[in-house]
């Protein structure tokens, strides 16, 4: 338990609470993410993607061409007015709620690259500590390895972040840092910034990657153990979605990740064992070469990693 001293010293948001995507078929959005291993609901406007424990993280909506519609952010209770007059100290400018949103209470605004955010008081969704599931070990004479025939379905446990492209990654990262209260985790340059949440997240719960302009890379789901990373490639791979980038390692965040491309040309990514930033811990982001800003091991990245089609 923290003391609301500390608190008070790190005003910011602490998690993302949702998204929303507008994309060109919801049939192929329902086949993909329930090939992912969401939990996909069928409503009047769309769909929902939920993960196993029931929380909606995204909204999917049909429309013309694939792009983010907006991110929710959450906050505790006692930062939001906080949060919001230094928003507007900034000369942020605040929006009606959108006629689809389902929270009238939020503050509603735009980032420098457009993308409509909603700022509100809700649920901690980043963890508290770091989690770590181990893979079995050998005993007694019995594999640690199940049969192919036993293996479960990967079902992603919680979104652990989102990357956008930006055209202008300082931008970015002034405002989600000096504004919204994230802090710098590492970057590479003005090509690729991560940032964390002040009271305990993981390494990044939002990134940014210079791009021509704005758009979605990539959500991440956290699953449990490095295996079902593996195992979360083969899963897609058997449901025809075997375009990706991995198995591999993280340098920037430690993680395991295998990213599979979505019908749209952005990626949703399997992601297991990041590192964890506690609140206590003033971490101290460093400035990296770009061979460091990448992976420690893995395929070499494939070109369409870096294709922007919400512009292109």
């Amino acid at each position: 338990m923290h003391d609301d001293t500390h608190f008070a010293r790190r005003l910011g948001v602490h998690s993302i609470g949702g998204f929303s995507l507008i994309v060109p078929c919801l049939d192929e959005a329902r086949d993909f993410y329930e090939a992912f291993g969401l939990d996909v609901l069928a409503t009047e406007s769309g769909l929902e993607l939920r993960t196993c424990d029931g929380w909606r993280w995204g909204r999917v909506v049909e429309g013309e061409r694939k792009q983010q519609r907006h991110i929710t952010l959450h906050c505790h209770a006692r930062d939001f007015r906080a949060l919001c007059e230094r928003l507007a100290s900034h000369g942020v400018r605040f929006e009606e709620a959108p006629s689809w949103a389902d929270d009238r209470e939020g503050a509603w605004f735009r980032d420098p690259d457009e993308l409509l955010l909603e700022l509100r008081a809700g649920e901690k969704t980043t963890l508290d500590d770091a989690i770590r599931t181990p893979l079995p070990m050998p005993r007694d004479g019995v594999r640690a390895a199940p049969g192919r025939h036993d293996r479960t379905a990967v079902r992603p446990t919680r979104l652990s972040h989102i990357m956008r492209f930006t055209p202008d990654v300082p931008r970015s990262l002034a405002f989600y840092s000096q504004i919204l209260g994230l802090r710098l985790s590492d970057r590479s340059g003005d090509a690729v910034a991560f940032l964390h949440g002040p009271h305990g997240s993981d390494h990044h719960l939002m990134a940014f990657a210079n791009s021509r302009g704005a758009g979605l890379h990539h959500l991440s789901w956290d699953v449990p153990t490095v295996e079902d990373v593996g195992l979360g490639a083969m899963q897609m791979a058997e449901r025809g979605y075997a375009k990706g980038w991995g198995i591999g390692r993280h340098v920037l965040g430690s993680n395991y990740f295998f990213y599979v491309a979505d019908p749209w040309g952005s990626f949703s990514e399997y992601s297991a064992y990041m590192d964890f930033i506690p609140a206590s811990v003033d971490w101290q982001g460093g400035d990296h070469e770009p061979e460091d800003s990448s992976y420690l091991w893995g395929p070499e990245v494939p070109a369409f990693m870096r294709e922007n089609h919400e512009i292109d």
